[in-house]
Protein backbone atom coordinates (compact mmCIF):
# COMPACT_ATOMS: atom_id res chain seq x y z
CA UNK A 1 0.00 0.00 0.00
CA UNK A 2 2.70 2.25 0.81
CA UNK A 3 4.32 1.83 -2.57
CA UNK A 4 1.04 2.37 -4.22
CA UNK A 5 0.68 6.05 -2.60
CA UNK A 6 4.38 6.25 -3.36
CA UNK A 7 4.06 5.77 -7.06
CA UNK A 8 0.33 7.69 -7.38
CA UNK A 9 1.99 10.81 -5.72
CA UNK A 10 4.51 10.74 -7.95
CA UNK A 11 2.11 10.71 -10.29
CA UNK A 12 -0.12 13.53 -9.54
CA UNK A 13 3.08 15.53 -9.25
CA UNK A 14 3.98 14.26 -12.78
CA UNK A 15 0.93 15.83 -13.81
CA UNK A 16 0.79 19.10 -12.24
CA UNK A 17 4.34 19.59 -13.58
CA UNK A 18 2.89 18.76 -16.93
CA UNK A 19 0.13 21.26 -16.76
CA UNK A 20 2.63 23.99 -15.51
CA UNK A 21 5.08 23.65 -18.78
CA UNK A 22 5.62 26.47 -20.55
CA UNK A 23 6.02 25.33 -24.42
CA UNK A 24 7.35 27.48 -26.65
CA UNK A 25 7.74 26.81 -30.61
CA UNK A 26 11.01 26.89 -32.67
CA UNK A 27 9.51 29.13 -34.92
CA UNK A 28 8.78 31.63 -32.38
CA UNK A 29 12.27 32.33 -32.03
CA UNK A 30 13.16 32.43 -36.16
CA UNK A 31 14.76 28.42 -36.14
CA UNK A 32 14.59 27.33 -40.06
CA UNK A 33 12.92 23.95 -40.48
CA UNK A 34 14.94 24.07 -44.28
CA UNK A 35 17.74 21.79 -43.65
CA UNK A 36 19.96 24.17 -45.17
CA UNK A 37 19.95 28.03 -42.89
CA UNK A 38 22.11 27.51 -40.14
CA UNK A 39 20.33 27.50 -36.56
CA UNK A 40 22.68 27.63 -34.31
CA UNK A 41 22.40 31.20 -32.31
CA UNK A 42 18.81 30.91 -32.69
CA UNK A 43 18.26 27.90 -30.83
CA UNK A 44 20.73 28.25 -28.38
CA UNK A 45 18.70 31.90 -28.24
CA UNK A 46 15.64 29.75 -27.87
CA UNK A 47 17.14 28.03 -25.28
CA UNK A 48 18.85 30.57 -22.78
CA UNK A 49 15.33 32.77 -23.07
CA UNK A 50 13.21 29.30 -21.76
CA UNK A 51 16.08 29.09 -19.17
CA UNK A 52 16.30 32.61 -17.70
CA UNK A 53 12.29 32.69 -17.71
CA UNK A 54 11.64 30.08 -15.60
CA UNK A 55 12.34 26.67 -17.93
CA UNK A 56 10.00 24.64 -20.22
CA UNK A 57 9.89 23.72 -23.32
CA UNK A 58 10.79 24.38 -26.74
CA UNK A 59 9.25 22.16 -29.17
CA UNK A 60 10.78 21.82 -32.79
CA UNK A 61 8.37 20.04 -35.39
CA UNK A 62 8.63 18.27 -38.61
CA UNK A 63 11.60 19.73 -40.83
CA UNK A 64 15.46 19.47 -40.85
CA UNK A 65 17.21 21.86 -38.47
CA UNK A 66 20.69 22.64 -39.12
CA UNK A 67 22.84 23.24 -36.11
CA UNK A 68 26.53 23.34 -34.56
CA UNK A 69 26.73 23.02 -31.28
CA UNK A 70 23.76 24.07 -28.54
CA UNK A 71 24.12 24.24 -24.72
CA UNK A 72 21.05 22.60 -22.99
CA UNK A 73 20.43 25.03 -19.85
CA UNK A 74 18.98 24.18 -16.64
CA UNK A 75 15.31 23.45 -16.63
CA UNK A 76 14.99 23.29 -20.49
CA UNK A 77 13.50 20.12 -21.87
CA UNK A 78 14.52 20.02 -25.95
CA UNK A 79 11.43 18.71 -27.74
CA UNK A 80 11.63 16.94 -30.91
CA UNK A 81 8.37 15.99 -32.79
CA UNK A 82 8.11 12.66 -34.94
CA UNK A 83 9.65 14.39 -38.20
CA UNK A 84 11.58 16.61 -36.93
CA UNK A 85 15.10 16.30 -37.65
CA UNK A 86 18.25 18.27 -35.49
CA UNK A 87 21.07 17.72 -38.80
CA UNK A 88 24.85 18.41 -37.19
CA UNK A 89 26.83 20.64 -39.41
CA UNK A 90 29.69 19.35 -41.43
CA UNK A 91 31.95 21.94 -40.99
CA UNK A 92 34.42 21.92 -37.86
CA UNK A 93 34.66 25.01 -36.91
CA UNK A 94 30.61 24.77 -36.31
CA UNK A 95 31.68 23.23 -33.07
CA UNK A 96 32.26 24.03 -29.45
CA UNK A 97 33.92 21.98 -27.12
CA UNK A 98 33.15 20.87 -23.37
CA UNK A 99 35.94 19.93 -21.03
CA UNK A 100 38.26 19.24 -24.20
CA UNK A 101 35.40 17.51 -25.95
CA UNK A 102 34.03 19.16 -29.17
CA UNK A 103 29.98 18.02 -29.25
CA UNK A 104 26.91 18.49 -30.61
CA UNK A 105 24.69 18.98 -27.92
CA UNK A 106 26.52 20.15 -25.05
CA UNK A 107 25.76 21.11 -20.83
CA UNK A 108 27.62 21.02 -18.36
CA UNK A 109 26.55 21.71 -14.63
CA UNK A 110 23.35 22.12 -15.57
CA UNK A 111 20.23 20.74 -13.91
CA UNK A 112 16.38 19.22 -14.90
CA UNK A 113 17.41 18.63 -18.34
CA UNK A 114 15.86 17.15 -20.76
CA UNK A 115 15.87 15.54 -24.60
CA UNK A 116 12.20 14.02 -25.63
CA UNK A 117 10.05 13.14 -28.36
CA UNK A 118 10.12 11.13 -31.30
CA UNK A 119 12.63 12.68 -33.49
CA UNK A 120 15.92 12.36 -34.80
CA UNK A 121 19.30 13.65 -33.81
CA UNK A 122 21.65 13.10 -36.69
CA UNK A 123 25.49 14.38 -36.65
CA UNK A 124 25.78 13.25 -39.91
CA UNK A 125 29.23 11.95 -38.69
CA UNK A 126 30.94 9.94 -41.89
CA UNK A 127 31.17 13.55 -43.60
CA UNK A 128 32.01 15.79 -39.87
CA UNK A 129 34.73 13.40 -39.44
CA UNK A 130 36.02 13.64 -43.13
CA UNK A 131 36.01 16.79 -42.97
CA UNK A 132 38.01 17.27 -39.30
CA UNK A 133 40.57 14.93 -41.25
CA UNK A 134 40.73 17.13 -44.36
CA UNK A 135 41.52 19.99 -41.72
CA UNK A 136 44.33 17.85 -40.30
CA UNK A 137 45.71 17.51 -43.79
CA UNK A 138 45.72 21.07 -44.45
CA UNK A 139 47.71 21.68 -40.91
CA UNK A 140 45.11 23.92 -39.17
CA UNK A 141 43.95 20.49 -36.84
CA UNK A 142 46.65 18.50 -35.45
CA UNK A 143 45.64 14.96 -34.73
CA UNK A 144 47.49 13.54 -31.95
CA UNK A 145 47.07 9.75 -32.74
CA UNK A 146 48.75 10.41 -36.22
CA UNK A 147 46.80 7.79 -37.81
CA UNK A 148 44.15 9.39 -39.20
CA UNK A 149 40.94 8.93 -37.00
CA UNK A 150 41.60 12.47 -35.74
CA UNK A 151 40.73 11.89 -31.46
CA UNK A 152 38.82 15.27 -31.26
CA UNK A 153 35.60 14.94 -33.26
CA UNK A 154 32.44 15.96 -31.98
CA UNK A 155 30.26 13.65 -30.00
CA UNK A 156 26.55 13.92 -30.48
CA UNK A 157 25.50 14.52 -26.84
CA UNK A 158 27.56 15.20 -24.07
CA UNK A 159 26.72 16.30 -20.88
CA UNK A 160 28.72 16.41 -17.52
CA UNK A 161 28.60 17.03 -13.90
CA UNK A 162 24.48 17.76 -14.50
CA UNK A 163 21.39 16.62 -12.14
CA UNK A 164 18.40 14.70 -13.02
CA UNK A 165 18.69 14.30 -16.64
CA UNK A 166 16.14 12.63 -19.27
CA UNK A 167 16.91 11.12 -22.70
CA UNK A 168 13.59 9.55 -23.83
CA UNK A 169 12.35 8.14 -27.01
CA UNK A 170 14.75 10.18 -29.16
CA UNK A 171 16.41 8.58 -32.25
CA UNK A 172 20.29 9.42 -32.22
CA UNK A 173 22.36 8.32 -34.98
CA UNK A 174 25.66 8.93 -36.87
CA UNK A 175 28.25 10.67 -34.68
CA UNK A 176 31.44 11.74 -35.60
CA UNK A 177 32.62 9.96 -32.25
CA UNK A 178 31.25 8.45 -29.52
CA UNK A 179 27.34 8.80 -29.40
CA UNK A 180 25.76 9.24 -25.92
CA UNK A 181 28.20 10.55 -23.11
CA UNK A 182 26.93 11.46 -19.65
CA UNK A 183 29.84 12.37 -17.42
CA UNK A 184 29.94 12.85 -13.33
CA UNK A 185 26.44 13.32 -14.17
CA UNK A 186 23.52 12.14 -11.23
CA UNK A 187 20.09 11.37 -11.46
CA UNK A 188 20.22 9.89 -15.24
CA UNK A 189 17.56 8.39 -17.04
CA UNK A 190 17.61 7.07 -20.57
CA UNK A 191 14.74 5.30 -22.21
CA UNK A 192 13.22 4.16 -25.43
CA UNK A 193 16.12 5.73 -27.79
CA UNK A 194 17.01 4.59 -30.98
CA UNK A 195 20.26 4.48 -31.62
CA UNK A 196 22.73 3.76 -34.83
CA UNK A 197 25.85 5.05 -35.01
CA UNK A 198 28.62 3.02 -36.98
CA UNK A 199 29.65 6.00 -39.41
CA UNK A 200 33.49 6.11 -38.56
CA UNK A 201 35.98 4.76 -35.76
CA UNK A 202 35.36 4.98 -31.82
CA UNK A 203 31.40 5.08 -32.39
CA UNK A 204 30.62 4.36 -28.77
CA UNK A 205 27.20 4.04 -28.73
CA UNK A 206 26.39 4.95 -24.71
CA UNK A 207 29.11 5.75 -22.58
CA UNK A 208 28.42 6.28 -18.69
CA UNK A 209 31.42 7.83 -16.79
CA UNK A 210 31.41 8.20 -13.40
CA UNK A 211 27.80 8.50 -12.74
CA UNK A 212 25.17 7.77 -10.04
CA UNK A 213 21.51 6.70 -10.17
CA UNK A 214 21.05 5.78 -13.32
CA UNK A 215 18.30 3.93 -15.61
CA UNK A 216 19.01 2.63 -19.03
CA UNK A 217 15.92 0.72 -20.30
CA UNK A 218 13.41 -0.61 -23.37
CA UNK A 219 16.42 1.19 -25.54
CA UNK A 220 18.24 0.02 -28.61
CA UNK A 221 21.55 0.55 -29.43
CA UNK A 222 23.76 -0.01 -32.56
CA UNK A 223 27.02 0.95 -32.96
CA UNK A 224 30.69 0.43 -34.40
CA UNK A 225 32.76 0.53 -31.15
CA UNK A 226 31.07 -0.78 -27.62
CA UNK A 227 27.49 0.01 -27.35
CA UNK A 228 26.80 0.21 -24.04
CA UNK A 229 30.13 1.43 -21.94
CA UNK A 230 30.67 2.14 -18.47
CA UNK A 231 33.75 4.50 -17.66
CA UNK A 232 35.75 5.95 -14.98
CA UNK A 233 38.04 8.39 -15.62
CA UNK A 234 38.32 9.61 -12.38
CA UNK A 235 40.24 8.50 -9.47
CA UNK A 236 37.86 10.27 -7.65
CA UNK A 237 34.63 9.05 -8.58
CA UNK A 238 32.39 6.10 -10.23
CA UNK A 239 29.64 4.57 -11.56
CA UNK A 240 27.32 3.35 -8.83
CA UNK A 241 23.88 2.32 -8.63
CA UNK A 242 22.91 1.76 -12.07
CA UNK A 243 20.26 -0.63 -14.02
CA UNK A 244 20.26 -1.36 -17.61
CA UNK A 245 17.02 -3.09 -18.69
CA UNK A 246 15.14 -4.54 -21.60
CA UNK A 247 17.89 -3.44 -23.88
CA UNK A 248 19.10 -4.47 -27.08
CA UNK A 249 22.65 -3.97 -28.05
CA UNK A 250 25.44 -4.90 -31.44
CA UNK A 251 28.38 -3.59 -31.34
CA UNK A 252 31.56 -4.35 -33.32
CA UNK A 253 33.42 -4.26 -30.15
CA UNK A 254 31.80 -5.10 -27.12
CA UNK A 255 27.93 -4.95 -25.91
CA UNK A 256 28.11 -4.20 -22.68
CA UNK A 257 31.38 -3.34 -21.17
CA UNK A 258 33.08 -2.25 -17.41
CA UNK A 259 36.59 -0.71 -17.96
CA UNK A 260 37.97 1.13 -21.31
CA UNK A 261 39.57 3.16 -18.24
CA UNK A 262 38.88 2.40 -14.71
CA UNK A 263 40.39 4.11 -12.52
CA UNK A 264 37.69 5.40 -9.94
CA UNK A 265 35.25 1.76 -10.28
CA UNK A 266 32.09 0.38 -10.55
CA UNK A 267 29.34 -0.64 -7.79
CA UNK A 268 26.03 -1.85 -7.27
CA UNK A 269 25.00 -2.13 -10.99
CA UNK A 270 22.57 -4.20 -12.23
CA UNK A 271 22.09 -5.36 -15.82
CA UNK A 272 18.80 -6.93 -16.03
CA UNK A 273 16.43 -8.89 -19.18
CA UNK A 274 19.04 -7.66 -22.13
CA UNK A 275 19.69 -8.86 -25.82
CA UNK A 276 22.83 -9.24 -27.62
CA UNK A 277 23.63 -10.47 -31.24
CA UNK A 278 26.43 -9.80 -34.41
CA UNK A 279 29.08 -8.33 -31.90
CA UNK A 280 32.33 -8.63 -32.34
CA UNK A 281 33.76 -8.67 -28.97
CA UNK A 282 32.32 -9.89 -25.87
CA UNK A 283 28.76 -9.82 -24.79
CA UNK A 284 30.12 -8.59 -20.89
CA UNK A 285 33.24 -8.07 -20.03
CA UNK A 286 34.13 -6.23 -16.67
CA UNK A 287 37.76 -4.88 -16.43
CA UNK A 288 40.34 -3.30 -13.58
CA UNK A 289 43.00 -2.79 -15.02
CA UNK A 290 43.78 1.02 -13.98
CA UNK A 291 43.11 0.70 -9.99
CA UNK A 292 39.44 0.79 -10.09
CA UNK A 293 37.17 -0.89 -7.45
CA UNK A 294 34.81 -3.07 -8.95
CA UNK A 295 32.08 -5.09 -6.63
CA UNK A 296 28.87 -6.00 -6.82
CA UNK A 297 27.48 -5.96 -10.42
CA UNK A 298 24.59 -8.21 -11.58
CA UNK A 299 23.79 -9.53 -14.74
CA UNK A 300 21.20 -11.65 -14.94
CA UNK A 301 18.99 -12.62 -17.90
CA UNK A 302 21.18 -12.01 -20.91
CA UNK A 303 20.75 -13.60 -24.12
CA UNK A 304 23.60 -13.09 -26.86
CA UNK A 305 23.41 -14.67 -30.84
CA UNK A 306 26.73 -14.30 -33.14
CA UNK A 307 28.86 -12.87 -30.69
CA UNK A 308 32.36 -13.84 -30.19
CA UNK A 309 33.04 -14.15 -26.99
CA UNK A 310 30.36 -14.68 -23.98
CA UNK A 311 32.41 -13.36 -20.69
CA UNK A 312 35.69 -12.00 -19.97
CA UNK A 313 36.61 -10.59 -16.03
CA UNK A 314 40.33 -9.37 -15.96
CA UNK A 315 42.46 -7.46 -13.62
CA UNK A 316 45.54 -5.29 -14.35
CA UNK A 317 47.82 -2.79 -14.00
CA UNK A 318 47.91 -0.08 -16.66
CA UNK A 319 47.32 3.38 -15.90
CA UNK A 320 46.46 2.52 -11.83
CA UNK A 321 49.44 5.23 -10.47
CA UNK A 322 49.78 2.76 -7.42
CA UNK A 323 46.68 2.11 -6.86
CA UNK A 324 45.30 -1.81 -6.22
CA UNK A 325 41.90 -1.66 -7.21
CA UNK A 326 39.84 -5.26 -7.07
CA UNK A 327 37.34 -7.37 -9.03
CA UNK A 328 35.14 -8.87 -6.46
CA UNK A 329 31.01 -9.73 -6.54
CA UNK A 330 29.85 -10.33 -9.82
CA UNK A 331 26.76 -12.59 -10.50
CA UNK A 332 26.19 -13.80 -14.06
CA UNK A 333 23.02 -15.40 -14.14
CA UNK A 334 20.71 -17.11 -16.40
CA UNK A 335 22.70 -16.61 -19.81
CA UNK A 336 22.69 -18.22 -22.64
CA UNK A 337 25.17 -16.90 -25.70
CA UNK A 338 25.95 -18.53 -29.21
CA UNK A 339 29.63 -17.94 -30.32
CA UNK A 340 30.25 -18.08 -34.07
CA UNK A 341 32.92 -20.08 -36.08
CA UNK A 342 33.34 -16.73 -38.15
CA UNK A 343 33.68 -13.05 -37.51
CA UNK A 344 30.61 -11.92 -35.90
CA UNK A 345 30.51 -8.02 -37.62
CA UNK A 346 31.66 -9.24 -40.90
CA UNK A 347 29.77 -6.43 -43.48
CA UNK A 348 29.40 -3.95 -41.13
CA UNK A 349 30.44 -0.46 -42.49
CA UNK A 350 33.34 -0.31 -39.60
CA UNK A 351 34.13 -3.15 -38.96
CA UNK A 352 36.27 -4.51 -35.47
CA UNK A 353 39.85 -5.57 -36.28
CA UNK A 354 40.78 -8.39 -36.84
CA UNK A 355 41.76 -10.46 -33.24
CA UNK A 356 45.40 -11.82 -32.57
CA UNK A 357 46.26 -14.54 -34.36
CA UNK A 358 47.26 -17.28 -34.19
CA UNK A 359 44.74 -18.80 -32.22
CA UNK A 360 41.72 -20.90 -32.34
CA UNK A 361 38.16 -19.82 -30.69
CA UNK A 362 38.60 -18.17 -27.37
CA UNK A 363 37.14 -19.55 -24.02
CA UNK A 364 35.23 -16.86 -21.92
CA UNK A 365 38.03 -15.66 -19.27
CA UNK A 366 37.79 -14.71 -15.12
CA UNK A 367 42.04 -13.62 -15.83
CA UNK A 368 43.14 -12.00 -12.67
CA UNK A 369 47.04 -11.22 -12.03
CA UNK A 370 48.84 -12.45 -8.97
CA UNK A 371 48.62 -9.53 -6.88
CA UNK A 372 45.08 -8.66 -7.97
CA UNK A 373 43.18 -12.13 -8.21
CA UNK A 374 39.32 -12.02 -8.95
CA UNK A 375 37.30 -12.47 -6.38
CA UNK A 376 33.52 -13.65 -5.48
CA UNK A 377 32.35 -14.95 -8.95
CA UNK A 378 29.25 -16.81 -9.57
CA UNK A 379 28.03 -17.86 -12.62
CA UNK A 380 24.70 -19.78 -12.06
CA UNK A 381 22.54 -21.19 -14.99
CA UNK A 382 24.73 -20.80 -17.83
CA UNK A 383 24.83 -21.81 -21.38
CA UNK A 384 27.46 -21.36 -24.10
CA UNK A 385 27.70 -22.92 -27.39
CA UNK A 386 31.16 -22.66 -29.31
CA UNK A 387 31.75 -24.11 -32.59
CA UNK A 388 34.73 -26.33 -30.91
CA UNK A 389 36.90 -27.44 -33.71
CA UNK A 390 40.21 -26.28 -32.12
CA UNK A 391 43.33 -27.39 -33.72
CA UNK A 392 46.49 -28.11 -32.50
CA UNK A 393 48.51 -27.60 -35.67
CA UNK A 394 46.82 -24.53 -36.02
CA UNK A 395 48.04 -22.81 -32.77
CA UNK A 396 48.62 -24.83 -29.60
CA UNK A 397 48.30 -24.63 -25.97
CA UNK A 398 48.86 -27.83 -23.56
CA UNK A 399 47.73 -28.16 -19.74
CA UNK A 400 51.19 -29.18 -18.19
CA UNK A 401 52.86 -26.84 -15.37
CA UNK A 402 55.50 -25.65 -18.51
CA UNK A 403 52.51 -24.96 -21.29
CA UNK A 404 50.57 -23.65 -18.48
CA UNK A 405 53.76 -21.31 -17.43
CA UNK A 406 54.03 -19.97 -20.73
CA UNK A 407 50.63 -18.21 -20.96
CA UNK A 408 52.08 -14.60 -20.27
CA UNK A 409 50.64 -12.54 -16.95
CA UNK A 410 50.39 -9.02 -19.27
CA UNK A 411 49.71 -6.72 -16.64
CA UNK A 412 49.71 -3.73 -18.33
CA UNK A 413 48.35 -3.97 -22.06
CA UNK A 414 44.55 -3.26 -22.81
CA UNK A 415 42.11 -6.04 -21.59
CA UNK A 416 40.41 -7.98 -24.12
CA UNK A 417 39.58 -11.63 -24.64
CA UNK A 418 41.70 -12.54 -27.30
CA UNK A 419 45.08 -10.88 -25.52
CA UNK A 420 46.53 -14.56 -24.68
CA UNK A 421 46.07 -15.66 -28.43
CA UNK A 422 45.60 -19.47 -27.72
CA UNK A 423 44.62 -20.65 -24.48
CA UNK A 424 44.24 -24.01 -23.29
CA UNK A 425 40.78 -24.47 -22.73
CA UNK A 426 37.60 -24.06 -25.13
CA UNK A 427 35.11 -23.25 -22.79
CA UNK A 428 36.35 -21.22 -19.97
CA UNK A 429 39.72 -20.73 -18.49
CA UNK A 430 40.20 -19.07 -14.78
CA UNK A 431 43.46 -18.19 -13.15
CA UNK A 432 44.34 -16.13 -10.41
CA UNK A 433 41.33 -16.05 -9.20
CA UNK A 434 39.25 -16.84 -5.26
CA UNK A 435 35.59 -17.81 -4.50
CA UNK A 436 34.50 -19.10 -7.88
CA UNK A 437 31.27 -21.20 -8.16
CA UNK A 438 30.28 -23.00 -11.35
CA UNK A 439 26.21 -24.00 -10.95
CA UNK A 440 24.28 -25.45 -13.55
CA UNK A 441 27.03 -23.92 -16.47
CA UNK A 442 26.77 -26.13 -20.09
CA UNK A 443 29.10 -25.85 -22.31
CA UNK A 444 28.85 -27.03 -25.77
CA UNK A 445 31.03 -27.67 -28.56
CA UNK A 446 29.96 -27.92 -31.95
CA UNK A 447 32.98 -30.19 -33.26
CA UNK A 448 35.92 -31.66 -31.55
CA UNK A 449 38.40 -29.47 -29.82
CA UNK A 450 41.83 -30.34 -28.88
CA UNK A 451 41.11 -28.68 -25.91
CA UNK A 452 39.50 -29.14 -22.01
CA UNK A 453 36.02 -27.41 -21.70
CA UNK A 454 37.31 -25.95 -18.89
CA UNK A 455 40.99 -25.18 -17.07
CA UNK A 456 41.61 -23.54 -13.69
CA UNK A 457 44.73 -22.23 -12.67
CA UNK A 458 45.87 -21.02 -9.55
CA UNK A 459 42.23 -20.76 -7.81
CA UNK A 460 41.43 -20.46 -4.18
CA UNK A 461 37.98 -22.35 -3.84
CA UNK A 462 36.61 -23.41 -6.89
CA UNK A 463 33.02 -25.38 -6.66
CA UNK A 464 31.38 -26.70 -9.47
CA UNK A 465 27.63 -28.10 -9.24
CA UNK A 466 25.76 -29.34 -12.17
CA UNK A 467 28.73 -29.03 -14.75
CA UNK A 468 27.78 -30.55 -18.01
CA UNK A 469 30.06 -30.11 -20.91
CA UNK A 470 29.07 -31.83 -24.34
CA UNK A 471 31.64 -32.36 -26.98
CA UNK A 472 31.21 -34.90 -30.38
CA UNK A 473 34.02 -37.76 -29.92
CA UNK A 474 34.85 -36.90 -26.35
CA UNK A 475 34.08 -39.73 -24.67
CA UNK A 476 36.06 -40.50 -21.10
CA UNK A 477 37.99 -37.04 -22.36
CA UNK A 478 39.10 -35.01 -18.87
CA UNK A 479 36.89 -32.20 -19.49
CA UNK A 480 37.96 -29.74 -16.22
CA UNK A 481 41.63 -29.31 -16.01
CA UNK A 482 43.00 -28.08 -12.39
CA UNK A 483 46.35 -26.86 -11.19
CA UNK A 484 46.93 -25.14 -7.83
CA UNK A 485 43.72 -25.33 -7.03
CA UNK A 486 42.09 -25.14 -3.73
Amino acid sequence: MKRILILLTAALIAISASAQEKIHQASSFGIKSDGVTLNTRSIQAAIDFISSHGGGVLEISVGRYLTGSIFMKSNVELRLLEGAVLVGSTNPYDYDMVEGYYGLLLAKGQKNISVKGKGVIDGRGFDCALNFLNQVHLGFLEDTTKNDRVTKRPKLIYFRECENVAIEGVNVRNAAEWTLVTDQCENLTISGILMDSKNYWNNDGLDIVDCRHVLIKDSFIDASDDAICFKSHSSEHLCEDIEVRNCVARSSASAFKFGTVSRGGFKNIRIINNKVFDTHRSAITIQSVDGGEIENILVDGLEAVNTSNAIYLRTGIRWNNGKKGYLRNITLSNIKVEVPATKADAGYSYEGPIEDLPRNISPSGIVGIPELPIENVILKTVEIIYPGGGNKLYAFRGTSDEELDSIPEMKDVYPEFSQFKELPSWGLFIRHAKGITLDNVRLVAGAKDYRPAIVADDVQGLEIKNLKTEEPSSKGKKQVVKRNVR
